[in-house]
């Protein structure tokens, strides 16, 4: 899978990282630019090059999401942020709230490995740390053996994020990043001793959301984004996905679907599940 390398290096003072979104600074800012062949979406930075990361493939607890900033259980979404940093190479992070302040040492030396960002201006890649395995501005081959490297593998390895793969990720590093979260599960690494997502959550509220069930992000967004419309039965839930519109393919058997309500169900004593795993779906890019 070819993809864009990027040299730089992590600088987080003054962000707010999480388990999937980290600060990165191009060594050169023009090499931004190249981010997709030039053409959609631009990586939107600074002046010096300064970015935000949204690592591919994974999907970690959030820590503060949407107007109201809420967050899901943040045993696990701390967990995810602070394996981050760690794996990154910073070895001691001052905070204030979410707020990074000051870090130990101030940057450390990476990459990133992209092909595209989002709608949110931010670039979709596999971070790495250290010297990089090509040239920056040129695109290498990434094969499963690189994809090992990632800090986006080794956070499905240690079980502290979801894998949520969106169509332009290569069959192989999907096949490669399935094996790994599987195993992670099966060992009951990290969240996955605790995960909610297939067994199902009575939703008393939104505190059931922040502090008790550990759920796929994405199911999580769509219960806050519905919850925050009033006091709607749960019963009504399925219609508001439909409504949502999420693209995706159900791997396991072919099935194109819109709206995440073909993979949820809800029950009469209003609980929620998803009836397929996560790395089932396929999202289509947005």
């Amino acid at each position: 899978m070819p993809m864009l390398l990027i040299r730089g290096f992590y600088d987080v003072k003054g962000s707010q990282p999480d388990g999937d979104t980290v600060a990165f600074t191009a060594g050169d800012p023009a090499e931004w630019d190249l981010v997709g062949g030039g053409l959609g979406r631009a990586v939107d930075h600074s002046a010096t090059g300064r970015a935000k990361l949204r690592l591919d493939a994974i999907d970690a607890l959030e820590t503060h999401y949407g107007a109201n900033r809420v967050h899901q259980p943040l045993q696990f979404a701390h967990a995810a942020r602070e394996e981050l940093l760690s794996w990154i190479g910073f070895t001691e992070v001052r905070r204030e709230g979410e707020s990074v302040r000051a870090t130990t040492p101030d940057t450390v030396p990476g990459f990133v490995l992209t092909r595209g960002t989002d709608v949110h201006g931010r670039c979709i890649a596999l971070a790495g740390r250290g010297a990089p395995p090509g040239d920056s501005g040129r695109e290498i081959d990434v094969d499963p053996a690189v994809l090992r490297t990632t800090l986006n593998h080794h956070m499905l390895a240690v079980g502290l994020a979801y894998p949520t793969f969106y169509r332009s990720l290569f069959t192989s590093l999907r096949a490669e990043m399935t094996t790994t979260s599987a195993q992670a599960r099966t060992e009951g690494r990290g969240l996955w001793a605790s995960d909610d997502t297939l067994t199902g959550v009575k939703v008393a509220g939104l505190s059931t959301l922040t502090d008790e069930a550990v759920l796929l992000p994405k199911l999580f967004r769509r219960l806050v984004d519905y919850l925050n419309l009033g006091t709607p039965p749960l019963a009504c839930f399925p219609a508001f996905l439909a409504g949502v519109g999420d693209r995706f393919s159900i791997l396991s058997t072919g099935e194109r679907c819109v709206g995440l309500h073909r993979a949820v169900e809800t029950t009469n004593d209003a609980a929620v599940r998803m009836i397929r795993p996560p790395e089932d779906l396929l999202f289509e890019d947005s």
